[in-house]
């Protein structure tokens, strides 16, 4: 199960491989704040607080735009983080802005 938090909701939904967590959060109806789907803008910037494990490696593009302490801390961009395997994952969306 994948937990999506944003300000204003928090929604479980099922995991499906091969989908970012801003394609999860698109497909189920959670507001999250995003601009480019690219990695540039940083808009849909989150915190895995749980399941860092089943999700891909940070691509090129968010070693780009977040500083290695946010990634050693459990940030993502939310549009470049694939679910790689089922289990229980948890994110919190947390734009800069």
């Amino acid at each position: 199960m994948l937990e999506l938090k944003t300000r204003k909701t928090q929604k479980t939904v099922e995991v499906v491989t091969g989908l970012t967590i801003l394609d999860h959060a698109l497909k189920d109806d959670v507001d999250w704040g995003f601009s480019c789907t690219r990695g540039t803008c940083a808009r849909c910037r989150c915190y895995v607080a749980s399941g860092r494990d089943l999700l891909s490696v940070p691509s090129e593009e968010e070693e780009d735009r977040l500083e290695p302490e946010e990634l050693e801390q459990g940030y993502r961009l939310a549009c470049q983080c694939v679910v790689k395997q089922d289990g229980t994952i948890s994110v919190t969306h947390k734009p800069y802005f």
